[in-house]
């Protein structure tokens, strides 16, 4: 037997859509990471970027747990002795939702070269609508199984 390295010409992208109303930030972030690095594909190559793309729609309905809507801080600097500035949660979601889930999505992929191309297969939207439904994304369920 052989090893099996995918080559570009062996990979074929998939889009994927996902609810943010659906489950908490955090299983969002963590399903998106997983489609966007192609964790789940048999053809899995560690050097190659074989992802998906995805759709993530109703960022402005994003479910957190517990007390984060104004525990969870979001830091920037501008570079300038005092430019520390922050915001809540809150604030944040409602400046601009679709850069939370971004930021999230872009903490649980690998620190590597191919962090970049992956985060530009990532799409983000506010509302139900987004411009990618000549794609046909295939829809990604995350609720949790009722047993």
């Amino acid at each position: 037997m052989r090893t099996f390295s995918a080559k570009p010409t062996d990979i074929k992208r998939q889009w994927y859509l996902l609810d943010a109303s659906e489950a908490p930030l955090g299983r969002l972030a963590t399903a998106a990471s997983s489609l966007l690095i192609g964790k789940s594909k048999p053809s899995i190559t560690p050097h190659m970027d074989g992802g998906d793309y995805v759709v993530v729609i109703n960022a402005e309905k994003l479910v957190v747990t517990g007390n984060k809507q104004f525990d969870k801080k979001y830091y920037r600097h501008s570079g300038f002795p005092g430019g520390l500035r922050q915001r809540t949660l809150a604030e944040q979601s409602n400046l601009d939702p679709t850069q939370i889930i971004k930021q999230a999505v872009r903490g649980m992929l690998p620190v590597n070269k191919l962090r970049a191309p992956r985060l530009l297969r990532l799409k983000v939207y506010n509302g139900v609508e987004h411009a990618h439904a000549g794609q046909n994304p295939k829809e990604y369920s995350l609720k949790k199984e009722q047993k």
